[in-house]
Parts: C-alpha cells; sequence; structure tokens
C-alpha cells in the first residue's frame, strides 16, 4: 500500500496524490489539461508568495552603489541589470499572486480565468526568471534537476545578491514544471476547442 508508482503515492483514508499536476500524452507528445485548476492556482499563488517574500526585501534593502563595491563598468552593468530584471520579476510575480487571490476569493471559482492567469504567470514569471533581458545569469541545462545550483552568473555577484537568485530559482523550477501545460498546449487546446465550434 506504500509503494508508489509514477509519481503517484497513495494518501491516509483512501485515494492517491499526484506528484506533478501535468501529464505527457504519450501518444502525442503534449500535455494533458489538468484537472484540478483550482488546486493549481492555490499552490501557484503559494510559491508566488514565497519568491516574492525573497525578491522584495532584497530589492528594499539594496541599491546599485551597494552591490557594485568597485566602480567598474562591468560591474556597473552586471548589478543594474540584475536589479532591473529582479524588479519586473517581482512586479509579474505580485500581479500573478493578486489575481490569482481574486479568483481564489471568489464564491464561484471561474475555471476559464484562472487558467488565463496561469498561462499568464508560466509566460510573464516563470519565463521572465529563466531567460532575464539583461542576461546577467542563465540556467545551465547540464546541472537542471540534479540537485545542484543549475543557475551561472555572467560574473561573480556578491553573496545576497547569489542568494536571492538561487533561492527563487528553486520556486521558479517548480512554478515551470507544474504549469508546463500552460507552456504551449493551452493555446492548441483554446484553438482546437474554438475551431469546433
Amino acid at each position: 500500500m506504500g509503494e508508489s508508482f509514477a509519481g503517484v503515492r497513495p494518501m491516509a483514508g483512501g485515494g492517491f496524490a499526484v506528484k506533478r499536476s501535468m501529464f505527457r500524452d504519450n501518444e502525442r507528445g503534449t500535455t494533458i489539461m489538468p484537472a484540478n485548476v483550482k488546486g493549481i492556482a492555490e499552490s501557484t499563488r503559494e510559491k508566488l508568495k514565497t519568491a516574492i517574500s525573497e525578491l522584495e526585501p532584497f530589492l528594499n534593502g539594496h541599491a546599485l552603489p551597494q552591490l557594485i563595491g568597485e566602480d567598474s563598468a562591468e560591474a556597473r552593468s552586471f548589478y543594474g541589470g540584475l536589479l532591473s530584471d529582479l524588479r519586473h520579476l517581482l512586479v509579474f510575480s505580485e500581479v500573478a499572486y493578486e489575481k490569482l487571490g481574486t479568483l481564489l476569493r471568489r464564491p464561484n471559482f471561474d475555471t476559464e480565468q484562472a487558467e488565463r492567469v496561469l498561462y499568464e504567470v508560466y509566460h510573464h514569471a516563470v519565463n521572465n526568471f529563466f531567460y532575464p533581458k539583461n542576461e546577467c545569469y542563465s540556467e545551465d541545462g547540464r546541472y537542471a534537476y540534479t540537485g545542484q545550483d543549475a543557475i551561472r552568473f555572467r560574473m561573480k555577484p556578491v553573496r545576497a545578491a547569489r542568494d536571492v537568485v538561487l533561492n527563487v530559482s528553486r520556486v521558479y523550477e517548480e512554478l515551470r514544471d507544474d504549469l508546463a501545460y500552460y507552456e504551449s498546449d493551452y493555446l492548441t487546446q483554446k484553438r482546437m476547442q474554438s475551431q469546433s465550434k
């Protein structure tokens, strides 16, 4: 009874808990639409809250002159870009957090609107983390999902900057996995639904 298979484990009192909220359709290679959109919205909101609680204090407590140390053009460019990217990430995350909160507080949960917001989370927050405009850091795919830090910085950052990026990387990695359906299959599904009408 305690065995698990394919990410599914038995729960106390019967039923099963699924590790991932998405499944791949082996025949077509597409992601199957999530069954519990409300549950995904709730967990996404909690994960965004965790990321926000890391980003906000860092951005409120650190300014460009504090981070630069030695005033070189390279350091100014690096930290200026990093702070800009993290501010954008914080804004996207806060907006999505608020939208999900509004949806979850309504007496009748609007699944369609929630899916649009989850799509935005993937394409604005998650993608903004993994593909920052200023490219001060990037993900080295060779280390992804190995337990090692997969984030590589363009130059060695101060400890506080390094820590905040690595801490939120775990959150956005989980969100990327949880919201894989919203990468492209969500729009494909919407197009197919509109064509069949």
